[in-house]
């Protein structure tokens, strides 16, 4: 376990952007093998947008680093966060310090996203996908991968996370995201046992219907735990499923990314005009 966040605390930019690529070229040709859904589609065309956000919330993430690392250096320093507060081996650190940095980064992220306009409207592009692939994984406006940044911040300042665990959770957060928004098709019993514990596949399909109240629900990315304890979490069966956002039928998975960028400031419908999630 040592050896595992020493070698996340020092890994090497092109080791990050290996785990990147290679998550995703693995699940797109595992959604050439047992795709879930048949789309009709242009496969290469449907990802570009995707992939550009996908370079987008990269960029923004190189440039706010620097954050990241002081703000971890600063809990270390002082001794400030619940892993400095409470006596533990390594290996339990590690996991409570992923788990509370996936509640933080991601699920409560996620649900704020949801409760507040403004933020809602910059999370409205992820979920204008109507063909979710893994490439869907990434499609997040530059002002939502900031938001997101901001509250992986405050999830490493209030654990008291070392940049080796920080790392690790980014890592599998980008690994986990891909794989449950992969267009792959599993065991309904397999999935069903993975969702106990993490967050599968078609456990967050649901969250992609087009219609509350399963636009509400299933917010986590690698641990179920936080949608099941705090009543987030809801079924439905995957023939049910409609991607998109009923409230915005007219922007889809190939608007044009200018279009994109716009969506969370166009004048021409107000936010007391959309149907608020």
């Amino acid at each position: 376990m040592e050896s595992l966040i020493n070698y996340f605390e020092t890994i090497p930019s092109v080791h990050r952007s290996l785990i990147l690529v290679g998550g995703i070229s693995f699940f797109w040709l595992l959604e050439y093998v047992a795709p879930l859904f048949h789309f009709k589609y242009k496969k290469l065309k449907h990802a570009w947008p995707n992939i550009f956000f996908t370079l987008t919330t990269i960029i923004i993430n190189f440039i706010l680093a620097i954050i990241l690392l002081k703000t971890s250096n600063w809990t270390n320093s002082n001794s400030f966060g619940i892993l400095h507060w409470i006596n533990l081996p390594l290996w339990a650190s590690v996991f409570l310090g992923v788990l509370f940095l996936d509640f933080f980064g991601a699920w409560l992220a996620h649900y704020v996203q949801h409760k507040i306009k403004p933020l809602w409207m910059l999370h409205l592009i992820h979920h204008t996908d109507n063909h979710v692939d893994t490439t869907t994984a990434n499609r997040h406006h530059p002002g939502e991968s900031i938001i997101r940044f901001i509250f992986t911040i405050l999830g490493v300042f209030i654990i008291g996370a070392p940049i080796g665990i920080v790392l690790l959770y980014q890592s599998l957060s980008v690994i986990f995201s891909q794989f449950n928004h992969a267009n792959i098709r599993m065991s309904k019993k397999l999935d069903t046992i993975l969702s106990y514990v993490i967050v599968s596949p078609d456990m967050h399909k649901v969250h992609h219907h087009l219609k509350l109240p399963y636009t509400d629900s299933n917010y986590g990315n690698i641990f179920s735990i936080w949608d099941r304890l705090l009543g987030t979490f809801l079924r439905m069966r995957n023939e049910d499923i409609i991607y998109g956002i009923d409230t915005y039928p007219d922007v889809d998975s190939n608007s044009k990314i200018s279009k994109l960028l716009k969506l969370p400031f166009d004048n021409y419908r107000t936010m007391e005009d959309v149907k608020f999630k």
